[in-house]
């Protein structure tokens, strides 16, 4: 393999070292600091070793056989940082941080071999490899505390806080978790990456929760190059932009001894005080970002060759040199028997079996457990717990309830059966939500698992995030569904993709409760009436449910948590505004969209498994699509057509994905006329999925649909003018009855 500048300036820089005085291994590698000799040489290795699969990683791409090159050259100080820290302080880690995993690799009594096998392995995509199995390259496994992030734009930081604060939560309330009490989490990012909203939140959120006193024990490590892939960082930018009231470090991340020694006082500064801190580490980018990246098309020969003298190898080796504890002519030797060898792993590893199918590539996305799923949804608090969290009266001899209430009592079950249980978000506490939904809880509860967060989607669902990763089941709120697009990523990049990168190692299992669609009186606009899903949709392995009656609120609600509990899933729970205190279905005073709260002894008779819909009326003349508050408009026009003699059933889909195809493929061929009732949008919108289903089925029956318009929705009452109206709905029916 051709020999790059890199690694000639390695061979020419250590020849050119002068040995110094032997010095006793045991004692500090040089004047003034903590790291010894021994230890700056076990450093070295892991330094060595990463930059030697960057090599690597080149040269398996130029024989075809390697699939990613965005290395860690210039970055290998922060084998220092993983040295500071614990091999069981959860790690969330960039895509530069080769040397800290192979520190971290043998910190936790692996051979050397095994961490390089691994990143040789992701690099080859080989289903052996121990994390994503060959689905991508990341740096995690189970066993060393490393949880796989693939975000290259600091996506992964609202979770590591989440993961700090959830540290600190199950000890508080006396859970068992899967990181000691006394551990601290830590995630690395680059400088460019720092400018990004998901960082910033996540950077804020810490700050936010430690100026409140909560103990968030989370080291942030930036490490800059300088560099956002050409763009480059303003000089002293990171420092500048520190968060101030964050506690800032700083280390020349090509001196070893000084990444070790800074990077002790910062973990032991969040170590003792469980409070956050921000240790930017100054490093260089060596060979480009990427194996594609022709560096001098926005850089001068001046500065490549200006980050090339700072070689943090090459540091290390100066180091061990003049400390006499070995000589140049032993490093290079080192370093061919390395490179060498590990060219030798590579070729054996592009030889391991690779992902070979649509099965096999997305067996561990979504696993689904209906049977372990419907136990679970059962389980309840002890009759005299239950009955001390409900105040002596049941929610089952209340009444008929309203689907607000119903979902209220629902909490209220799961948080008295499970003590993991934490619901959060903007003013679900003392107040219960904009809506009331919450109310009660946090008084019943205790604010430890019902608990406001500040403003900011990102950083509830990185809370959930973390939380969930911990081994707490999370349940957070989000006002409105306009705003959860705000912080759409957490679910789509970090939640919905855990399991599927980690084999199912690792998993985030939430419930987020969305206030949602629109129809809401005196309270208009878009924000707070939204009808757009089609972002949710399209997320593999997420599940979206979509209620409409009290009764399958309290239900689906259930089974969502189960499925959490369970399987791991990521839910997005979606709770029609309009409906939430509805009380009538035909006329005032009716009561008839009330429903009574099953008791514990009938959960396992109403369960709703996931996927299954709801029918209503037995008609063989029309089948009436919908759901959300397409259900209500639905049942009110069918009962006026069935009262003149059409014979109509509507189908609530209640799950928007999975979608309920076998009942929706029984329900059009009962009648073999099909109208889609969908207040979502008619471009993008859940319509245009059902027809898919249909004709890919094989239906060949007639299919209609009504929709909201292709609009945004305005304030007041011309929101009726882009909103389904029941009118059109009933107007649809008859024409297409005939």
């Amino acid at each position: 393999m051709a020999r790059d500048t890199v690694e000639t300036h390695f061979t020419e820089a250590v020849t050119a070292l002068s040995p110094g005085a032997p010095r006793d291994p045991g004692l500090p590698v040089r004047e003034g600091t903590t790291l010894t000799g021994a230890r700056c040489r076990e450093l070295f290795e892991f330094q060595l070793g990463s930059r030697l699969l960057d090599i690597t990683a080149r040269w398996l791409r130029e024989q075809g056989q390697g699939f990613y090159t965005i290395g860690s050259a210039g970055h290998e100080g922060n084998a220092a940082v993983a040295s500071a820290l614990r091999a069981t302080d959860p790690a969330l880690l960039h895509y530069r941080s080769g040397a800290f995993y192979l520190t971290r690799s043998a910190m936790a009594g692996r051979l050397p071999e095994e961490g390089l096998r691994d990143v040789l392995l992701g690099l080859t995509a080989s289903v052996e490899e121990p994390m994503a199995g060959g689905r991508h390259k990341v740096f995690g496994h189970p066993d060393l505390a490393v949880i796989p992030q693939t975000s290259t734009i600091s996506s992964h930081l609202p979770r590591a806080v989440g993961v700090a604060f959830a540290i600190e939560r199950t000890r508080q309330l006396g859970l068992p978790g899967p990181w000691p009490a006394d551990a601290i989490a830590t995630c690395s990012f680059g400088d460019a990456s720092m400018n990004h909203a998901s960082a910033l939140s996540g950077l804020n959120t810490a700050a936010y929760g430690s100026y409140q006193k909560l103990a968030l024990p989370i080291l942030f490590v930036c490490e800059d190059n300088g560099l956002g892939i050409s763009v480059r960082t303003p000089d002293g930018w990171v420092r500048a932009a520190r968060h101030p009231l964050m506690r800032y470090f700083e280390a020349d991340g090509c001196d070893l001894a000084d990444v070790h020694d800074v990077a002790l006082a910062a973990a032991d500064h969040v170590r003792t005080h469980r409070a956050p801190a921000l240790l930017r580490v100054a490093t260089v980018r060596l060979m480009g970002h990427a194996g594609s990246d022709v560096e001098l098309s926005y850089r001068t020969k001046r500065e490549i060759d200006a980050d090339l003298a700072r070689d943090p190898l090459v540091a290390t080796a100066r180091l061990l040199v003049e400390a006499g504890l070995t000589t140049p002519d032993e490093l290079l030797l080192r370093y061919e028997t390395t490179r060498e060898h590990l060219l030798k792993m590579a070729m054996e590893s592009s030889r391991r079996p690779r992902l070979v199918s649509a099965f096999d590539i997305v067996e561990p996305l979504a696993p689904r457990t209906p049977a372990a799923v419907a136990a679970a949804s059962t389980r309840v608090a002890p009759p005299d717990v239950r009955a001390r969290a409900f105040a002596g009266r049941l929610p089952e001899q209340e009444g008929p309830l309203t689907f607000s209430q119903s979902v209220n009592r629902t909490l209220a079950d799961s948080l008295a059966a499970h003590p993991d249980t934490l619901v959060f978000g903007e003013d679900v506490a003392r107040k219960g939500g904009v809506y009331g939904i919450t109310r009660g809880l946090q008084k019943r509860f205790g604010p430890g698992r019902v608990f406001d967060t500040h403003l900011d989607e990102q950083a509830v669902l990185g809370l959930a995030l973390g939380s969930g990763v911990s081994g707490l089941l999370p349940v957070p709120e989000i006002q409105y569904l306009a705003y959860l697009h705000n912080a759409l990523d957490q679910i789509r990049g970090e939640a919905a993709t855990l399991q599927f990168f980690s084999q199912g190692a690792f998993r985030n299992p939430m419930v987020v409760r969305v206030a949602s669609y629109a129809y809401q009186k005196g309270f208009g606009g878009h924000f707070h009436n939204d009808n757009s899903v089609a972002a949710l949709r399209d997320i593999p392995g997420l599940l979206v449910a979509s209620p409409a009656r009290p009764d399958d609120a309290a239900s689906m609600l259930r089974t969502c948590l189960a499925a959490a509990r369970v399987d791991g899933s990521v839910s997005v729970f979606l709770e029609p505004i309009a409906l939430y205190n509805t009380r009538d279905m035909f006329e005032e005073g009716d009561n008839g969209w009330l429903a009574p709260y099953a008791p514990p002894a009938r959960w396992a008779e109403t369960h709703i498994p996931i996927g299954r819909a709801r029918s209503y009326g037995d008609g063989r003349d029309l089948t009436i699509v919908t759901f959300g508050n397409g259900l209500r408009m639905s049942l009110r026009a069918a009962v006026r057509l069935t009262a003149e003699g059409h014979g109509c059933r509507v189908l609530d889909l209640r799950w928007l994905s999975p979608l309920p195809v076998e009942d929706l493929m029984r329900a059009a061929e009962l009648t073999g006329k099909v109208l889609i009732a969908d207040e979502t949008r008619r471009t993008g919108g859940v319509s245009e999925s059902i027809v898919a289903e249909l004709l890919d089925a094989g239906f060949t029956g007639r299919i209609a649909r009504v929709t909201s318009s292709d609009s945004f929705i305005p304030l007041g009452e011309a929101a009726r003018h882009v909103l389904l109206s029941e009118a059109e709905i009933e107007a649809a029916a008859r024409k297409l009855l005939g």
